[in-house]
């Protein structure tokens, strides 16, 4: 039996019904554990910009620090001092934790989603494991984890409603909108705009003079690719975040530079037809896209109105696209 248990060094994992109740406990309190340390994490990521669901990240640490001193107590009294050393990745079919930094990454709303998902697995782990054993002791150990789980979710709803009730829901979620928009949106977009009507010159400028979609391509590639390179490393060098707010230089950095280089990508591509006023067309119809496509963009993130982003945008990139045929064709 101990031949399937996956402690470090030794065979594969074991599954969950052949654990015995005090592999069963242990596992719940290394469990209880480590989402209280999940939930620490997670409020003090928080607490600087969003310090109302900080509070609610430390009432859900200290709850599951209160359920581990309980599962703790009841394995001290029923077989001693000595915590057997199981966790979730030692068991095939116990439910798994994302990386914290993976989540911490992805935002405020993200975070609370994981939260809530988090107390849902256990509790229905709990429960569906209850209902499969045939043992007695074991059914009322995991019908206890599993309403000490729906209890923890409740009491986290209610934490919820204590800590972020009217207004201060309200503020948190419009200054996460706002993080949302000065990191990865705005960064984004001026990407976007660079690589899409900057590159309009040089390649169609490349397309009239050659007629030639290989040498096309080619330059349009070297071009969106240079630039997203280029405005890459100048987003991330020009400002570390921690004055203006806008957040991680990595991360802006590699908006501007992704959108930048398939800003110019977009209209490049079709040169990889080989007939090239078919290139040609398709090319068009993708800058047509682009550039409605930034228009949106600016309309729901930027709150630009409609018809002012489109005047700006199709006036510019209508511009320097005629510009870029002119001088190819003369």
């Amino acid at each position: 039996m101990l031949s399937r248990f996956s402690l470090p060094g030794f065979g594969g994992k074991r599954r969950f019904d052949d654990l015995s109740e005090r592999e069963i406990l242990a596992l719940a309190i290394a469990s209880e554990e480590e989402d209280g340390r999940i939930y620490q994490t997670y409020a003090q990521s928080l607490r600087a910009s969003y310090p109302a669901s900080a509070a609610v990240f430390d009432g859900m640490a200290q709850e599951e620090d209160g359920h581990r001193q309980r599962l703790l107590d009841l394995y001290r009294k029923r077989f001693g001092e000595v915590v057997l050393p199981i966790r979730r990745e030692h068991v095939a079919d116990f439910y798994s934790r994302k990386p914290v930094w993976l989540v911490e990454n992805l935002g405020l709303d993200r975070i609370r989603a994981e939260a809530e998902d988090m107390e849902r697995q256990a509790r229905d782990f709990y429960v569906a494991a209850a209902g499969r054993s045939t043992d007695v002791e074991t059914r009322g150990l995991l019908g206890t984890l599993a309403a000490a789980e729906a209890g923890h979710q409740t009491k986290a709803q209610a934490l919820t409603e204590a800590h972020l009730g009217g207004e201060a829901r309200s503020e948190e979620d419009l200054a996460a909108k706002r993080q949302f928009v000065l990191t990865w949106v705005q960064p984004g977009l001026a990407g976007l705009m660079d690589g899409s009507v900057s590159t309009l010159a040089p390649i169609f400028a490349t397309a009239f003079a050659t007629q030639d979609p290989h040498t096309t391509f080619l330059i349009g590639l070297s071009a969106s690719v240079g630039a997203g390179i280029s405005m890459g490393f100048t987003e991330a060098a020009h400002d570390d975040g921690k004055l203006s707010g806008r957040g991680a230089p990595w991360k802006r950095g590699l908006a501007s530079g992704v959108m930048t280089a398939l800003g110019g990508l977009g209209h490049a591509l079709p040169y990889l037809i080989p007939h090239f006023w078919t290139a040609t067309t398709v090319a068009l119809m993708v800058v047509f896209v682009e550039l409605w496509a930034i228009v949106w963009i600016q309309n729901r993130y930027m709150e630009t109105p409609f018809l002012r982003a489109a005047f700006q945008i199709v006036l510019g990139g209508g511009l320097v696209l005629a510009a870029g045929i002119l001088i190819g064709g003369s």
